[in-house]
């Protein structure tokens, strides 16, 4: 049987490419499952365990950590961030793909516990149109728009190590072509090599008879 199991996707850009517009628009088109991730800080109110975060304390990701449950995490204000194995595993074994929206540290780490998993690199059409998004915003000094796009120019280069180049210039056209590249890579022979051997196998019987 082709393989049906779902794929697990790594987004990663800089600030200013678009990644959550584009996944907004994505996950409209369906196919796809976000992911619940973990954390230790508090709930907000309104936030439910297992529905929006799975809510730890400091020791209890430390545990997942320990155990190697994680596939990524980070620490920002104090706080842990990360994707649990488990949570990716059961997405995955229900056929859907998992598309993990994470910096390029994170993108990987995740490669290097799952060499199957597909790293798409999202970046608008030009240097110039980023530094206007980020401009655009309005909500940050010029110090640190600059300091944005020098951050962005490391991860651009860490970006080549991705399997695809994904161009954000207009978000619905963007989110047709994840999807493409997403049906594309389950076509390849690497990931059905189960499903040749099994068509091997039921010829080879029908020669023999």
């Amino acid at each position: 049987m082709i393989n049906k199991r779902g794929l697990t996707v790594v987004l990663s850009g800089p600030a200013g490419s678009g990644k959550d517009t584009l996944l907004n628009e994505f996950f409209r088109l369906g196919g796809a499952a976000k992911t619940i991730s973990a954390t230790t800080r508090a709930p907000r109110e309104g936030e439910r365990d297992g529905v929006d975060y799975y809510f730890m304390s400091r020791e209890e990701f430390e545990e997942q950590i320990a155990n190697g449950r994680l596939l990524e995490y980070t620490e920002y204000c104090g706080n842990y961030y990360g994707t649990l194995k488990s949570e990716v595993d059961r997405i995955c074994a229900a056929g859907l793909d998992v598309i993990l929206k994470i910096e390029v540290e994170g993108g990987r780490a995740v490669k290097a516990l799952l060499p199957d998993a597909l790293l798409v690199f999202l970046l608008p059409p030009s240097a110039e149109e980023l530094a206007r998004r980020l401009r655009g915003r309005g909500t940050e000094t010029e110090e640190a728009v600059c300091a944005r796009l020098a951050r962005a120019a490391e991860e651009i280069v860490c970006g080549r190590d991705y399997d695809y180049l994904l161009i954000n210039d207009e978000v619905e056209k963007a989110a047709q072509e994840l999807a493409e590249i997403i049906r594309t890579e389950k076509k390849r022979v690497s990931r059905n090599k189960e499903f040749f051997n099994e068509v091997t196998s039921h010829v080879k019987a029908v020669v023999g008879k």
